[in-house]
């Protein structure tokens, strides 16, 4: 999803050109749901679409039934759609990474605001503090890879992160090509795929610990294509 960018309205008129109001997304489920996020106006900002997050998290609601236990990183946190909506669905405990100080700070702001005492902010290089992460033995159960398209990360984030996923644990990355490849080379196999206009979501599991397949979701699809997002 391509930066918001707001046209210019007219003080004297108090009319808009091709105006867009500030763009925001809303937490789905959970005790925080309908709570609107802020997306800032910031090169290479592309919150996970509405439609892709729903997808998800029913495929984790399926795979992880009770998410009072999971720990949550979330690498290239953004928006924090994806940390706090897992946080808003119960997961104990949920780290999310930023470069930028302003989106870091604004995640922050957001994390008060809701009370979510689970939630843990870090202003910082999301590969360089995934490697300290692993050097301390820390381990999550869910991790989200989600960084900017183009940008070259998905590899490194990749191999970064595998340390730190704990024993059947999942990845969920989400990227503009698919990275069954990529995965297969760390060990990793897809459990759940869906292709939303340029979006491939994706998520995957160490073989072992692979679910089996009469584990799919209800609706019998592990591969899901959905119509392309609205560009809001």
């Amino acid at each position: 999803m391509k930066p918001d960018r707001r046209g210019k309205a007219s003080a004297a008129s108090g009319t808009a050109r091709h105006a867009r109001a500030p763009q925001r997304v809303r937490i789905i489920g959970g005790r925080f749901k309908r709570t609107p996020l802020p997306v800032a106006d910031a090169p290479g900002l592309r919150p996970t679409p509405d439609r892709v997050r729903e997808t998800l998290f029913n495929w984790l609601a399926h795979l992880r039934p009770d998410p009072v236990a999971l720990r949550g990183l979330d690498a290239f946190a953004g928006t924090g759609a994806l940390g706090f909506e897992l946080a808003s669905r119960g997961a104990a405990r949920v780290l999310m990474i930023e470069r930028a100080a302003p989106l870091a700070a604004q995640l922050r702001a957001m994390r008060d605001k809701l009370g979510a005492d689970g939630v843990d902010v870090r202003h910082g290089d999301a590969l360089v503090l995934l490697r300290d992460l692993a050097a301390r033995g820390e381990r999550f159960d869910l991790v989200f890879l989600d960084p900017p398209f183009g940008a070259g990360l998905h590899a490194p984030a990749l191999a970064a992160a595998l340390p730190l996923l704990a024993p059947h644990g999942l990845v969920y990355v989400e990227s503009d090509a698919a990275q069954d490849v990529l995965a297969a080379s760390h060990g990793l196999l897809p459990v759940r795929a869906l292709k939303a206009g340029q979006v491939h979501a994706q998520l995957f599991a160490r073989a072992a610990d692979r679910p089996a397949h009469g584990d799919d979701p209800p609706d019998g699809a592990s591969d899901t294509h959905l119509p392309p997002p609205a560009d809001h």
